[in-house]
């Protein structure tokens, strides 16, 4: 097996967390081939997409986590399985660089997660496909309307669409003087979709992100609780992690959105969920592998090479 991974610049890997060097570390240990590759080493030639490649050898637990064993440049059909791991931002570069595995994709190469999926299922409005399991919300670029929503709702979490990390997210409680400059600023005074969500107090007990694999959950889930005067628990954020078995209703969403990941080649997706409420479907690159990994003894990564070897065979 030859697995081709598409990913940010290796110095930027962090050795100790990092989900996409996880499914490496496992592919490796199946006696797979390792190729690395960023966006820029993509192309196409005479039709044929290909890419400049780095073949590699994994060192868990290290800083130096990896040796080079050599460069190569040819077809991406020339791999097994070829993973899209790059994180956002979600630019036109990120764009173009779906077609292009697409076009392998056409030609018989399995490229996990499907491209054009990816390119189709934005974070947050896919979600709100499946409305029976999220909280009160409104997409609109218009400020009185968001204006209406958060005078009906009260206290709102207002987002950029195409935001990560809990960046430029704000909550708006009643009588927030700020509430006009947030919406000029998120919307760029009107020219821009945002969305609001009635804010979900369980917030305080975690923003549970879960991992599905072909649709599947993974039984177990990282809520990331926010740190002391934050209403984000997103890691980047400064949240904390703390595993936890899922609950009932996790499942209840887990079940309501799986088949529709699974039919859009969605493989490896993150779903964020916080009390009953589901509020992002993570598609380009989830992470918090290791830290669930770590606290049941479980090895989601090896399960995840295990699934793309029954596509593969």
């Amino acid at each position: 097996m030859k697995l081709g991974v598409v990913l940010d610049p290796l110095a930027q890997i962090n050795y100790k967390k990092d989900s996409t060097l996880a499914m490496m570390a496992s592919a490796q240990k199946l006696g797979w081939e390792i190729f690395a590759l960023q966006q820029g080493d993509l192309y196409i030639l005479d039709g044929t997409v290909r890419g400049k490649f780095t073949q590699l050898t994994i060192k868990e637990g290290s800083a130096d986590w990896y040796n080079v064993l050599g460069h190569t440049d040819i077809a991406l059909t020339e791999m097994n399985a070829v993973l899209m791991r790059k994180e956002p931002p979600f630019d036109m570069e990120f764009i173009y660089t779906t077609y292009l595995l697409e076009m392998a994709e056409k030609e018989g190469l399995v490229v996990l997660n499907r491209p054009g999926s990816i390119r189709d299922c934005n974070e947050k409005l896919f979600a709100l496909q499946f409305p029976q399991c999220c909280p009160p919300h409104l997409v609109s670029r218009d400020i009185e309307t968001l204006k209406q929503f958060h005078q009906t709702n009260s206290d709102v979490i207002f987002k950029p669409l195409d935001g990560m990390g809990g960046s430029s997210i704000f909550r708006v409680k009643p009588g927030d003087p700020n509430l006009s400059v947030i919406l000029e600023t998120l919307t760029d005074h009107g020219q821009q979709q945002i969305m609001a969500q009635r804010f979900i107090p369980e917030i305080a007990e975690g923003d549970t992100r879960i991992l599905l694999i072909n649709g599947e959950p993974v039984p177990y889930g990282l809520a990331r609780i926010p740190a002391k005067g934050e209403t984000r628990g997103n890691l980047a954020a400064g949240g904390s992690g703390v595993a936890r078995p899922l609950t009932d209703s996790d499942y209840r969403i887990c079940d309501a959105v799986g088949p529709a990941l699974k039919e859009k080649g969605l493989y490896f997706v993150g779903i964020d969920v916080i009390g009953d409420f589901l509020t992002e479907i993570n598609v380009t690159c989830p992470t918090c592998i290791r830290e669930i990994d770590a606290a049941y003894d479980l090895d989601i990564a090896t399960d995840y090479m295990h699934f793309i070897e029954t596509l593969v065979n």
